[in-house]
């Protein structure tokens, strides 16, 4: 409506588990080959900043958010995530939860239950009960052993048993990957593969929904709230949510957002984009239809459903973790050797050949303060 004299290419590209891999791939060729898309949809943080920034291959864009007046209506600590060495980087279109358990009131009734698990253990109690009628209790969707599910798991785990600094150490070196504690967060994922569809080795990530919402699919799924969406769309009701077992008064926070490329050959147009992505009224027609609450702490709330607002109150209330699956916590490199970590686990269930792997990836991600 604002440019209607602009045309958009939507270049996007499906595949790579959850995490993008194939259109990385393809943008790491173009980024290097000096051919950048005028912008491309990166998770804010060291994703972005690891990949490209570093390399100085994106513009940083001070003048953009003091022209628009970011600094004022996107929260301290997300422009903090967005920026590097001071100067942001990209825009934040909207704000996702990844600590979400999604779970199917029909089914735990089967074993007289209409509460959601508060914890592991009362999550594997319920686990046994619903074995004993053949449910899965969990979700999971591990095909060509890609790791990212598990990951996505297995960061909630981590904050249910570390809690919020010891996780964020985890990124800083003053969590040591071979800490007792990560050794029963693995121990906890471990036992989860337990009570999962047992064909979860074959299930894609782009059928997990379906799966979940088909006659005798699973009770609960860990998912980020994007998963509202899914089921929205797919016209299924049988759900409610809960926070993730262990992470009461956390919000693990990750986002979507754009940069601009060095060279981006329509520069203006590119420019005009992200204004649009960071305005006011690009966020409140984005967000409502994604499920992800905006970036901006000035959204019209009455364009958001119950499950919003509340996320938004949770947001600003509530203390905010970084994602690993999803480029908010660690580099892309970390991340892959996580996700191959997570794969090992999913395929061998050996704990300590896991954790090992885990240290490998820090020492080789150098974390430190």
């Amino acid at each position: 409506e604002q440019h209607p004299d602009i045309e958009i290419n939507n270049a996007a590209l499906a595949g790579g588990q959850g995490q993008g891999g194939n259109m990385k791939a393809l943008l790491e060729t173009r980024m290097l080959g000096g051919q950048p898309p005028d912008s491309f949809q990166v998770h804010l943080g060291r994703e972005l900043i690891d990949g490209h920034v570093i390399a100085g291959r994106m513009e940083p864009l001070d003048d953009l958010y003091a022209s628009e007046g970011w600094n004022e209506t996107f929260q301290q600590d997300v422009i903090d995530i967005a920026s590097y060495e001071g100067h942001p980087y990209s825009v934040p279109v909207n704000i996702h939860r990844s600590n979400c358990l999604w779970w199917r009131p029909s089914v735990l009734e089967q074993i007289g239950v209409s509460e959601p698990p508060a914890t592991w253990d009362e999550f594997f109690e319920m686990g046994e009960a619903l074995k004993e009628k053949n449910i899965p209790a969990m979700a999971i969707a591990e095909q060509g052993g890609a790791g990212g599910f598990s990951g996505h798991i297995l960061e909630n785990v981590l904050v249910s048993v570390l809690q919020g600094d010891a996780y964020r150490g985890l990124f800083d070196g003053t969590t040591p990957w071979d800490d007792e504690r990560v050794t029963k967060a693995l121990e906890i994922m471990n036992h989860i593969y337990d009570y999962a569809n047992p064909d979860f080795p074959s299930t894609s990530w782009g059928d997990i929904n379906d799966r979940f919402a088909a006659d005798g699919g699973p009770a609960m799924m860990l998912m980020g709230d994007w998963t509202r969406g899914v089921l929205q769309s797919m016209g299924f009701a049988d759900y409610k949510w809960a926070l993730a077992p262990g992470t009461q008064g956390y919000f693990v926070v990750l986002s979507d957002s754009f940069g601009l490329p060095k060279n981006a050959p329509h520069r203006d147009n590119a420019i005009a984009f992200l204004k649009v992505c960071g305005s006011k009224e690009g966020q409140d027609a984005f967000n409502p239809i994604k499920v992800s609450i905006p970036a901006r702490t000035d959204a019209d709330r009455s364009k958001y459903d119950e499950y919003l607002q509340e996320a938004m109150d949770d947001f600003a209330s509530m203390e905010g973790v970084p994602s690993i699956q999803h480029g908010a916590a660690a580099s892309q490199t970390f991340l892959l050797d996580y996700d191959i970590a997570l794969a090992d686990l999913a395929a061998n269930r050996d704990v300590a050949k896991c954790q090992s792997l885990l240290v490998q990836a820090a020492e080789t991600a150098e974390f430190k303060k």
